[in-house]
């Protein structure tokens, strides 16, 4: 008799404030075989404020695809995993969505833990209109392919949102200013 897949989990973390994890999250982390980091040194660190103690593997864009089968195969084996990006829900702007839809494609549960967004948060303070808004991503990080990409955007009516690196804010900020108004 073949053994029942695990279960994926995907659990959102703090944006920045610890106190924003949620107790299904906690729990989640307390029961899973295995927690997938995009940032072991960072989920580490949230585990030991929480008093968890997990094996963790990290997850991310440089080595998923060495890890994504060894993810996968522990999955297959019947171990539950959580994925954890940095802050946030993984799968928005992290690797974390191509091992999730490899999941799917597998038939292995996968089952969304929600909690903090950047995107949403942002949203929600920004005093702009939320009814319908354009998430994009990071912008690109050289000049042009920015200022290309936002000149295209320059049509879109929705509200834009990006994720950006602190240290290029100025560069882009400056950029959006001028191309977008």
């Amino acid at each position: 008799m073949d053994r029942p897949s695990g279960t994926l989990y995907v659990v959102s973390t703090p944006i920045g404030n610890l106190e924003d994890i949620t107790l299904r999250a906690l729990r989640i982390f307390r029961e899973v075989d295995l927690i997938a980091a995009e940032d072991t040194r960072r989920t580490g660190l949230l585990l030991k404020h929480f008093g968890i103690e997990k094996p963790l593997t990290s997850y991310f864009e440089g080595n998923e695809l060495k890890k994504r089968e060894f993810i996968l195969s522990q999955l297959t084996e019947g171990k539950d995993i959580a994925l954890a990006s940095d802050a946030g829900t993984p799968g928005i702007s992290d690797p974390g969505f191509r091992l999730i839809r490899l999941a799917i494609e597998k038939k292995i549960s996968v089952v969304p833990i929600p909690g903090p967004s950047a995107v949403i948060t942002a949203l929600s303070i920004a005093g702009l209109p939320t009814d319908a808004f354009f998430f994009k991503g990071f912008l690109p990080h050289k000049s042009k392919k920015r200022r290309d990409l936002l000149g295209e955007l320059a049509e879109v009516r929705e509200t834009l949102i990006f994720y950006e690196s602190p240290h290029r804010i100025s560069e882009s900020l400056q950029d959006i200013f001028e191309l977008l108004g």
